[in-house]
C-alpha cells in the first residue's frame, strides 16, 4: 500500500523517449567498467501504527542500506554487463513483519539479502536474467518500507522503435520485504508481456498482460493524456484499468473474475495542483494483488495506507499538492488528500450490508539543494483511517524517513 506516484507511465514514456535515439544504444557503448555505477542508499525509517483497537499495533525503527551495482555494456555487436544489489536493514527499536523475518513480538535484529543477474544488449534490446527490482503494472516490486522487493527471472525491455518500450519477462522466485528468502512468496512462474507507447509528448498509453500460475491471469491499462491550457497550466487526464480472470479457490475460494478501474483529473497551475478521482471496483472479489506479482501491482488514483479495493467499493479522492520553490524554498513540497470509499459488501468479509471507509492523508518532504546534506530527504508521512469494514480496523499511522543517496561510482 503506497502513495501512487503522479502518471507514473508518463514519466517513465518521458524518461524513456529521451533514451530511445534512432540510433543503436549498444553502438554507443563506452564499456564495461567506463559505463559502471555504484549506489548506496541510506534509508532510514520510523513507523509507528496505531490500530486503534489495541491489538497489532506497530512502532518500529530501522535503517536500511540499499546499495546497487550496475555495469555497463562491453562494446561490440552484443553488449555483456552485470547487475547486482545488497541489502541490508538493521532493527533500530520494535520491529514488524515486513521488515524483519521472525515470528510477532519476536523479530530478528537484522535482515540482509544479495542478487546479481547477467544482461545482455543487442542495438536497443536487453535481455536481463537473475535477481532484479522489476517496475511495471502487473509486476512491481514493492519498495514502501526498508528494503525492497525482489524478483528472480528474466526480462527483455526492447525500444527499437522511437516511443514505444516493450517489455516481455518469465519469472520463478519472489523475495518479499522483510524476507531474505529467494522465494517465501511462493511464486511457482509468471509471464508478463506489454509495453507502452508515447503517441505525442502530451498522449500515452500502456497495456501489459500477466499469468501467475495457479493464482490468476490479469490485464492492465493506461491511458494519460496532459492539455496544456497555458504557460504555468495544464490538466492531466489518467485512467488505469486492471481485469482479472481465472482466479484460483486458493486465493479467493468461489470467485473468477475482478475489475478494478480508476479516473484521475489534476489541474496544475504554478506551484499548486488540484485533483479529483474515482475509482470503483466490480466482481467476485476485492481487487487481488501480492500473491507472487508484488506489494507494488496496484497502479491506481486511489492508494494511500487504504487502496480501497475492496469488494464493490467505489472511493473519490480530492487532493492538494504545492510545490515551495515558487516560494523560495526549493526541495519543500507537501500533498494532502482525502479519499471515501462506500458500497463495500461487508457480507463477504464476514459482517452485514454495506461498510464504508475514509482516510485523511498528509505527507511533507524536504530535500537539501546544496551543502554538506546535499540530496538528503527528509520525509513526514501521516494517515487518519477510520472504517467499519470488518475486514479492516481504525488506523491512525505516522511515517517519518530520511533518504540520502550516495553516488559512489
Amino acid at each position: 500500500m503506497k502513495v501512487m506516484k503522479w502518471s507514473v507511465i508518463a514519466l517513465a514514456v518521458a524518461a524513456g523517449t529521451s533514451q530511445m535515439a534512432l540510433a543503436s544504444q549498444q553502438s554507443e557503448s563506452k564499456g564495461f567498467v567506463e559505463d559502471a555505477s555504484l549506489d548506496l542508499l541510506l534509508r532510514n525509517t520510523y513507523w509507528n501504527r496505531d490500530h486503534k483497537d489495541g491489538v497489532d499495533d506497530r512502532n518500529t525503527w530501522a535503517q536500511g542500506f540499499i546499495t546497487t551495482f550496475e555495469s555497463g555494456f562491453t562494446q561490440g555487436t552484443i553488449g555483456v554487463g552485470i547487475d547486482a544489489y545488497g541489502l541490508l536493514g538493521v532493527k533500530l527499536d520494535g520491529g514488524q513483519g515486513d521488515m524483519f523475518p521472525g515470528e510477532p513480538k519476536n523479530w530478528e535484529d537484522d535482515i540482509s539479502e544479495a542478487g546479481a543477474a547477467v544482461k545482455f544488449r543487442i542495438s536497443n534490446t536487453t535481455l536481463k536474467y537473475g535477481n532484479q527490482f522489476v517496475n511495471l503494472p502487473v509486476i512491481a516490486s514493492d519498495d514502501s518500507r526498508l528494503l525492497p522487493e525482489a524478483f528472480t527471472g528474466t526480462m527483455i525491455t526492447s525500444s527499437e522503435i522511437e516511443g514505444l518500450e516493450l517489455n516481455a519477462g518469465h519469472f520463478t522466485a519472489d523475495s518479499p520485504m522483510g524476507s531474505p528468502a529467494r522465494d517465501d512468496a511462493g511464486l511457482k512462474s509468471l509471464d508478463v508481456f506489454g509495453g507502452t507507447y508515447a503517441f505525442t509528448d502530451n498522449l500515452s498509453a500502456s497495456l501489459y498482460f500477466s499469468d501467475v500460475e495457479d493464482t490468476y491471469d490479469k490485464k492492465y491499462a493506461n491511458v494519460n493524456y496532459v492539455m496544456p491550457l497555458a504557460d504555468d497550466q495544464s490538466l492531466t487526464f489518467d485512467l488505469n484499468y486492471y481485469k482479472t480472470d481465472n482466479i484460483e479457490d486458493r486465493v479467493a475460494v468461489n470467485a473468477d473474475d475482478n475489475t478494478i478501474w480508476s479516473l484521475s483529473a489534476k489541474y496544475a497551475v504554478g506551484a499548486h495542483a488540484f485533483i479529483i478521482a474515482h475509482q470503483r471496483v466490480t466482481g467476485d472479489t476485492g481487487y487481488l494483488y501480492d500473491n507472487g506479482d508484488g506489494g507494488g501491482s496496484i497502479w491506481v488514483a486511489n492508494s494511500y495506507l487504504s487502496d480501497f479495493n475492496f469488494k464493490d467499493e467505489r472511493s473519490w479522492q480530492a487532493s492538494y499538492e504545492l510545490d515551495f520553490s515558487s516560494y523560495g524554498v526549493s526541495g519543500l513540497q507537501w500533498k494532502t488528500a482525502y479519499v471515501r470509499g462506500d458500497n463495500i459488501d461487508a457480507a463477504y468479509y464476514g459482517g452485514e450490508g454495506e461498510a464504508t471507509e475514509r482516510e485523511l492523508f498528509n505527507q511533507v518532504s524536504y530535500t537539501f539543494q546544496d551543502g554538506a546534506a546535499k540530496d538528503l530527504t527528509l520525509r513526514a508521512r501521516n494517515s487518519i483511517l477510520r472504517t467499519n469494514n470488518p475486514a479492516w480496523n481504525d488506523i491512525n499511522e505516522w511515517r517519518l524517513y530520511a533518504i540520502y543517496p550516495i553516488s559512489i561510482l
